[in-house]
This record gives C-alpha cells, sequence and structure tokens, in this order.
C-alpha cells in the first residue's frame, strides 16, 4: 500500500533522488508503517524517462502466495526459479523473488540483496563496523545474510563475481538509529577511513519533520543512510491521503503527452 506520497521542487541535498537537480517525488510503499516494516522509496525524477540498471541490486524476496496468486491474475509474467519461488520483472526491471508460501504475520519482505565484488570484505564492513549480525554466510555459493534483528528483513550479499556497476538508477539503503548515535558513526567513519558520502545533515520535508542523516558507502559504493529515528518517527507516519497525493501527481504530470506535444523524447539517464 501507499504510505505516503511527497513532491519536491528542486533536488535534494543529500542526492534522496540521485545526481538530478529537477523537480522529483518519493512515494513510500510496504505492507505496514515504517516502524517496523521494509518499506521501499520510489523516487520519480521528472522529465526522466529511462535509467540504465546495472548488477548492484540484485531483488526483493517477498513470501507471500497472494503476490504469486495476484501475478498469475493479471498474466504477469513468472518463472520458477526453484521450487515454489518465482521471479518477477517490475517496469523498470527491478527484481522480485516470490515465494509461494502463506504470508508472514510480519512483513512479508524478506530480504534485499545486493552485489558484491569481494563477499569477505564486504560482511566485515557490514558486521564489523555497522553492527549487523551475520545469519548465514555460504563460501561456495559466494553469498551470506546478515541484519539486525530476528524478525526484520535481511540484507543478502551475493558475489557478482566482478565489479559492481551501480548502473545511473542511484538506490540506497536506509535504517533508522537514535539520534544521538549519528555523531558516533560518523566519527568511527572518520577513524576507519571509510567514504562518507554526506556527512551528518538535516533535510527538510515541506510541512512535515526535519530529520538528521549521515549516508555512507560501503566498500562497492552502496549507499547506506542513517537517520535520526525520533524525528524519523513523525515524518514517516503513514498518510492516510498518501493514495490521492500520488493520483492527483501521475494526473497532474501527464508526462508521455507533454513529451509527445513538444516533439520531444524523455531522457535516458
Amino acid at each position: 500500500q501507499v504510505l505516503r506520497h511527497e513532491e519536491f521542487e528542486e533536488g535534494c541535498k543529500a542526492s534522496c533522488n540521485g545526481p538530478y537537480d529537477g523537480k522529483w517525488s518519493k512515494t513510500m510503499v510496504g505492507y505496514g508503517p515504517e516502524d517496523n516494516h521494509f518499506v521501499a522509496e520510489l523516487t520519480y525524477n521528472y522529465g526522466i524517462g529511462e535509467y540504465r540498471l546495472g548488477n548492484d541490486f540484485l531483488g526483493i524476496t517477498l513470501v507471500s502466495s497472494q503476490a504469486v496468486s495476484n501475478a498469475k491474475k493479471m498474466g504477469w509474467p513468472l518463472r520458477e526459479v526453484k521450487t515454489g519461488i518465482f521471479e518477477a520483472e517490475a517496469p523498470g526491471g527491478y527484481k522480485f523473488y516470490l515465494e509461494d508460501k502463506e504470508q508472514l504475520k510480519q512483513d512479508p519482505v524478506l530480504k534485499v540483496t545486493l552485489g558484491v565484488s569481494d563477499l569477505q570484505k564486504s560482511v566485515n564492513y557490514w558486521s564489523d563496523l555497522l553492527g549487523m549480525k551475520i545469519y548465514e554466510k555460504d563460501e561456495e555459493k559466494q553469498r551470506a545474510l546478515l541484519g539486525y534483528a530476528d524478525n526484520q528483513c535481511k540484507l543478502e550479499l551475493k558475489a557478482v563475481g566482478g565489479a559492481v556497476d551501480h548502473g545511473t538508477a542511484f538506490g540506497r539503503i536506509a535504517f533508522s538509529c537514535a539520534k544521538e548515535e549519528l555523531p558516533n558513526i560518523e566519527a568511527l567513519m572518520k577513524k576507519e577511513n571509510q567514504r562518507i558520502l554526506t556527512p551528518l545533515v538535516s533535510l527538510d520535508t515541506p510541512g512535515k519533520a526535519t530529520v538528521q542523516v549521515i549516508i555512507l558507502a560501503d566498500p562497492d559504493g552502496h549507499e547506506i543512510c542513517f537517520v535520526g529515528d525520533e524525528a524519523f518517527r513523525d515524518l514517516s507516519k503513514v498518510d492516510p491521503n498518501g493514495d490521492k497525493l500520488l493520483d492527483d501527481a501521475m494526473v497532474a504530470d501527464n508526462s508521455d503527452k507533454w513529451f509527445a506535444e513538444q516533439n520531444r523524447t524523455k531522457a535516458s539517464a
């Protein structure tokens, strides 16, 4: 479901919408509130019609027989990659893996998979520096499963057999934590000579809370955002008008018609 939708007139100073300066929007979608569910942030840059995907984001795995049933009813292409696990592709080319089992009572999003160039180096970063617990590690399949809590969505790291290519879509993964932890995270990264993409900064959302964030990069350049939880809880409240705001924005955008009338094509990033 749509949890909230927000419009911005100019690019985010923490590059939340990638390296684009123009008008953009974000829509948070998930199976429940951001406090206790994994939520996807869909960013839309007005005027950009296509992005080149890399091998950095390898997919999201859901446990939901309902999702499999929905796809079959809609005639959405599914490919059974393992017994009871189906691969689906979103319109932008992103992969989803649907486990044909009864949807979990907590969050049905089981894991998010990122590509890495050196599994051990990445595991060390995420576990030793960022404090994640290692749940599984398979040297033969060159994959590892990590997380912050047993009942939360997990992070899977999977070696891609070469360099990680981020394409032009510029995604990131975000975690909330106590606000007072943010300076400690920044200090640790400085001490360990790790990449800090955006030093501790305050970000405004019109009409909503101002949140503090710090954005890091792991050994392969995956962007990681830590956000102060107190303000984020205010910012991330489910907006009952989210669906309407999104629908209104899409009607007002009507970008395909506008570009056709101007005899122009949407840019490819």
